[in-house]
């Protein structure tokens, strides 16, 4: 007789067990010791609600993700992307030196990280499995993850993001006044998870980390850091809330055009290649669609019964006792979700919206915490288990640890340009 084998409990199942078993636990205790005796109504309430929210925000994604990912493919048929890729790779040569020069593999890389550079959530985890294959192709010690895999993955989870575009559509879908006011604030916040995880895993692996193409990299992210920062302390607050938002949509409208001029060039059908592309994005969202059910649906009966309350009053108390602000405390659920479950601090972000406002200082920390860093066991489970690697070594590690510097830079970073 053959056993059946039993699967073990995945964190994204504990969690989604524990969101409802909390509420039970919340509602009986302001039942029976407050006297609330409609409790159970309104949880029950609050889940047909997060529900018809739930899909009403994954069809204005829809939209978002089918013009991106359209745009993607003109890119990278007309040959953009990969002349892109070609002017970068001195960098990725240097993170990755144990990938043969020339090899697909540079090539894969850069395209799962222009996806999440993009903001494409979702969209970008195809790519990064076709990227773990070709990596495990050359990989001497299969059930071993390798050290490019490592960097590969550490950098992924960190989260690197451009245009944070699925953060924006949640933004313009909850009434954000500026859906693209935390462009910045995400970028700083991302730069700071990568470079973390870059040290970490590279001082690991013994790469020279003084090379001039790290040196470069380096020594733009930190002028751009203190040229954001000398434009905080000279403007007003109203003036730099104007120039970065002329400067993101500048961006983002640069990049429409140059994918679209590259198409031109290339004389490929752009039109067609664009609408194929797009239908991706279409699945995408669809795909999305169950998984963002069931976390809105868990996260509102967590707060409908009073539970999720009773945790951040608890820090809240804490904090103040340190002698600190306690307004962000609102948006630590997120926090601490989010290397746990991308679906599950996506559903909090747009509750801490929901519940306080998008333009909200909570909503706006929610929002940077969520485009600072990736959802780390996530990738860690999916992308080492679609090539079968079991020894993952030191990725959890060092990954967690450039995850904790992201969120914390995007509280300081927050109050720095919305408090």
């Amino acid at each position: 007789m053959r056993l059946k084998q039993k699967r073990a409990i995945g964190p994204l199942d504990f969690l989604f067990v524990a969101f409802f078993a909390s509420a039970l636990l919340a509602g009986v205790v302001r039942c029976v010791f407050q006297g609330d005796l409609t409790i159970f109504n309104t949880i029950l309430q609050a889940t047909f609600q997060s529900a018809q929210t739930a899909f009403e925000i994954a069809l204005a994604l829809t939209g978002v993700l089918c013009f991106w990912m359209g745009l993607m493919s003109v890119g990278e048929k007309s040959g953009l992307i990969p002349r892109m890729a070609k002017g970068i790779s001195p960098l990725l040569r240097t993170l990755f030196p144990s990938i043969p020069q020339g090899d697909p593999a540079m090539g894969k890389i850069f395209m799962s990280i222009s996806a999440n550079l993009l903001g494409l959530d979702n969209a970008a985890t195809p790519l990064g499995l076709e990227t773990m294959k070709r990596l495990q192709e050359l990989n001497k010690e299969p059930d071993r993850a390798s050290d490019a895999m490592i960097m590969f993955l550490a950098i992924n989870a960190s989260g690197l993001t451009l245009i944070p575009t699925s953060i924006m559509a949640f933004r313009m879908q909850a009434g954000a006044s500026n859906p693209a006011d935390v462009f910045f604030p995400i970028l700083l916040a991302t730069l700071v998870s990568t470079i973390v995880a870059i040290l970490l895993v590279g001082a690991r692996q013994r790469i020279k980390l003084w090379q001039a193409p790290l040196l470069l990299f380096f020594g733009g992210i930190a002028l751009l850091i203190a040229l954001i920062v000398l434009l905080k302390q000279q403007l007003s607050p109203e003036m730099f809330g104007t120039c970065t938002t002329l400067a993101a949509s500048l961006l983002l409208l640069t990049t429409i055009v140059l994918f679209l001029i590259s198409g031109v060039r290339a004389h490929i059908k752009i039109f067609e290649t664009f609408v194929e592309g797009a239908k991706g994005g279409f699945t995408t969202a669809v795909n999305i669609i169950p998984y963002l059910v069931a976390m809105l649906v868990g996260v509102a009966v967590f707060r409908a019964s009073g539970a999720l309350d009773y945790i951040i009053e608890a820090l809240r108390r804490l904090v103040l006792l340190l002698g600190a602000d306690s307004e962000w405390v609102e948006a630590l659920p997120t926090m601490l979700v989010k290397p746990l479950s991308g679906s599950g601090s996506r559903a909090l972000m747009v509750d801490a919206m929901q519940t306080y406002g998008a333009d909200s200082l909570v909503g706006r920390i929610a929002s940077i915490v969520q485009g600072s860093t990736d959802t780390t066991l996530y990738i860690v489970a999916v992308y080492y288990g679609a090539v079968k690697v079991k020894q993952t070594r030191y990725t959890i590690g060092y990954s967690l640890l450039a995850d904790a510097a992201g969120i914390i830079a995007s509280v300081f970073i927050g109050y720095l340009f919305f408090a």
